[in-house]
């Protein structure tokens, strides 16, 4: 649907247009639709399957009944370097110094970041009436896939139905 095209993509001008720490940007988007959204849901299910890891299933159906999903992460973010010991260390960390799920660790006020361009693209899709929901989980295998380069990522999958799709789970 051409329509929900356009609203991933205000959402992704909401997530790069969104305040961000000593005006420093290191947001990344992207959005997947079509074959490559099947995949990823298809990739999402493999997941949860070998590690075990809970309800990676259940976000897969959502994804698999979604028109599209925007990507939304950090990539190579620089600490703010205010040395003020939020993510743990006495001094500014040195970021991407381990290799999980995600890279970290990350400095704080650039997760904020991303919360906040998270929250901005969220917001963006509810004044378009286009349901919508942030997953962790989508957003993790969606990097292992190499769908988004990307250090840290969620994803928000879109629908646009008479009932969403993501409210009884």
């Amino acid at each position: 649907m051409n329509a929900l095209r356009t609203v991933a993509e205000l959402m992704a001008i909401s997530a790069r247009t969104a305040p961000k720490s000593a005006g420093k940007d290191f947001i990344v988007t992207e959005i997947i639709e079509g074959d490559e959204l099947q995949r990823l849901a298809e990739k999402m299910y493999e997941f949860g399957e070998r590690t075990g890891k809970k309800n990676f299933d259940r976000d897969a159906a959502n994804v698999r009944d979604s028109a599209a999903v925007v990507l939304i992460g950090l990539k190579d973010a620089r600490p703010v370097g205010l040395n003020c010991g939020a993510c743990g260390f006495e001094r500014c960390l040195r970021p991407n110094t381990h290799e999980g799920e995600f890279k970290g660790p990350q400095c704080a006020y650039r997760l904020l970041d991303m919360g906040i361009a998270l929250g901005s693209a969220v917001k963006t899709a509810s004044l378009l009436n286009v349901d919508n929901r942030i997953m962790y989980r989508a957003g993790v295998v969606a990097r292992e896939m190499g769908l988004i380069d990307a250090d840290y990522v969620m994803g928000i999958p879109l629908s646009a139905t008479g009932k969403s799709i993501y409210f009884d789970r």
